[in-house]
């Protein structure tokens, strides 16, 4: 490979870190620096003329799975705000929306060569997601929930081909809140507390409970040798509370974005850790930091933390 490919190559893999930082902006600086403490001022106008450094050339470029749907119109217009990603193209089955990218029915009609595919579809859609992104070789950003087992076992399998990140949220606070329930869990469940979730959403959701919820359980039953069940209907059968089981709720109405309360109810005492979403604009801004993170990255399956940590 000549010097100045490679030289390209180098200075987008920077570019694109930097820009997970510290803003595009101030990595274009910062990068500009650096080219020119390595390669001398000389190096850095090279670059400016042969287009190294061209916006268009250092942008992440996008494919948005499922963009005509609500999370996927607000990721598109995130990233329309920054400069370090692009949607070159969309796929969607409703062509009801019009967009500043090309939109195709299948993935098999998509032409554009694209860097990272981030998904907000749908869970019928996501096999075919995971065999085109698997043979295709491009990382996939994997925000749908509702998944069925042999799904999640697809998504494991796809991993050992290309890098996927799959999280059943995308909000660094619920990330941050998964953390705190396994440590808190062990403590409180040894005191003899019990452990419900209640989930709230929007009367459009389809699936009940919530991947959030499901992730939330998850947690907490990692941090207990996984003895507890979870149970998510009480009214079929009449007998005390067994301790060893986590209740999960889920709440149907209005246009509520995301509510869960994690609730360690004891004698006399009841501790809740909640997380109110007040706009799914904290969810798309998950999904771009974490296609920022996983442009280039080998096979393997990630998730929020590895971006939150930025390993």
């Amino acid at each position: 490979m000549a010097f100045y490919e490679k030289q390209v190559q180098f200075f987008v893999r920077m570019y694109r870190k930097l820009c997970m930082r510290m803003g595009s902006s101030t990595g274009r600086t910062v990068l500009l620096f650096v080219c020119g403490q390595l390669f001398g001022q000389g190096c850095t106008a090279k670059c400016a003329r042969r287009g190294c450094l061209r916006k268009e050339n250092m942008m992440i470029k996008v494919l948005m799975h499922g963009c005509n749907g609500r999370m996927g119109q607000v990721i598109t217009q995130l990233i329309a705000q920054d400069d370090a990603l692009e949607v070159v193209a969309g796929v969607d089955m409703s062509d009801h929306i019009q967009n500043t990218y090309p939109v195709y029915k299948d993935l098999a009609s998509c032409q554009e060569q694209v860097d990272v595919v981030i998904d907000f579809a749908s869970a019928q859609a996501v096999d075919a997601l995971l065999d085109h992104c698997a043979e295709q070789q491009i990382p996939c950003v994997l925000c749908t929930t509702g998944l069925s087992n042999e799904q999640l076992a697809h998504v494991e399998e796809a991993s050992k081909k290309v890098a996927v990140l799959r999280s059943a949220n995308m909000s660094v606070g619920i990330n941050l809140l998964q953390k705190l329930l396994r440590e808190a869990a062990p403590v409180l469940a040894d005191a003899g507390f019990d452990i419900e979730i209640v989930e709230k959403h929007h009367n459009q959701k389809l699936d009940a409970p919530s991947g959030t919820a499901v992730a939330l359980a998850d947690s907490i039953n990692g941090a207990l040798a996984e003895e507890y069940a979870y149970v998510y209907d009480r009214s079929a059968r009449r007998e005390l509370r067994p301790q060893k089981e986590i209740g999960i709720s889920a709440v149907r109405g209005g246009t509520i974005v995301g509510d869960h309360d994690v609730i360690f109810a004891g004698t006399d005492e009841v501790i809740t850790l909640s997380h109110r979403a007040y706009s799914r604009t904290v969810f798309g801004k998950g999904a771009i930091q974490a296609a920022k993170y996983l442009a280039g990255k080998s096979a393997g399956l990630y998730d929020m933390s590895d971006v939150i940590d930025g390993e």
